[in-house]
């Protein structure tokens, strides 16, 4: 319909006074539009008849069925799960906890156990979104993942020494697979580093006209930041760490050392 009513989309965003990210990515189907946004997007198209307008909003609260983390709605605090599976580069700094693509259930169990407010019901329904989630390392087009960790994320584990052995060693089998998850460690003594602000999670995707995301999560929903700028802060903050941390084969034996 953009097309057809001769808008680009930088020229429909501009119109609607919405950000180029918006409508990419809503066109891309991973974020969902609602009522209002699909009423703008129509009446900008010059949409007035009333049965395809009728049509469309229906198509719209339909789609928002799609996708296996909707059954999950209510342990999933927003969409980011839908960006994170189309996404082609997964580029992830953790100061606290392992990156959920990372962890093993028990992991998963026991960081939300300590999570103020989760029953028993909802820590069964988090592992198992995690444990989907983790299905796109599997996939034949798996995104590259690179994950750096703070030092002290590992040593925390210390107090519970069964769920660390197996947690590790978790980490060193995938770091030590043919696949395209790169993982390492940024040790203590790197002392201060550029993302003393917290975690971060950079998403990059495949077609150039999807433009990158950074999203910070917190206890509620997230946030996402689109903003060119934003983001080449964020990316700069990322591989200042990223060449601070130990490489891979460093991180390796750094890990085996824990166990032992």
């Amino acid at each position: 319909m953009r097309e057809a009513a001769g808008y680009t989309v930088d020229s429909a965003r501009r119109e609607l006074g919405w950000s180029a990210g918006r409508l990419n990515h809503m066109e891309a189907g991973r974020s969902r539009p609602d009522a209002s946004a699909l009423r703008d997007l129509m009446n900008l198209y010059g949409v007035t008849d009333p049965a395809r307008r009728d049509a469309l909003l229906a198509l719209g609260r339909q789609s928002k069925e799609r996708g296996w983390w909707d059954t999950y709605a209510d342990v999933l605090p927003d969409s980011y799960v839908g960006f994170e599976a189309e996404a082609s580069v997964i580029s992830t700094f953790q100061p606290v906890v392992l990156p959920g693509l990372l962890q093993i259930p028990d992991y998963t169990a026991e960081i939300a156990r300590r999570s103020l407010g989760s029953s028993d019901a909802e820590i069964r329904r988090i592992v198992e979104v995690r444990a989907e989630r983790q299905n796109i390392l599997r996939r034949p087009d798996a995104p590259e993942v690179r994950a750096v960790v703070d030092e002290s994320v590992l040593l925390r584990l210390r107090r519970h020494p069964d769920l660390a052995r197996r947690q590790i060693n978790h980490l060193i089998e995938t770091a030590e697979a043919d696949n395209t998850v790169t993982f390492q460690v940024l040790p203590l003594d790197a002392g201060l580093h550029s993302a003393s602000f917290g975690a971060m999670v950079i998403l990059d995707y495949a077609d150039e006209l999807d433009p990158s995301i950074v999203y910070l999560e917190t206890r509620a929903e997230g946030l996402y930041l689109e903003n060119p700028d934003q983001v080449a802060g964020y990316r700069k903050a990322f591989e200042d760490v990223l060449a601070s941390a130990l490489s891979p084969q460093d991180t390796i034996e750094r890990m085996k050392e824990l166990i032992r």
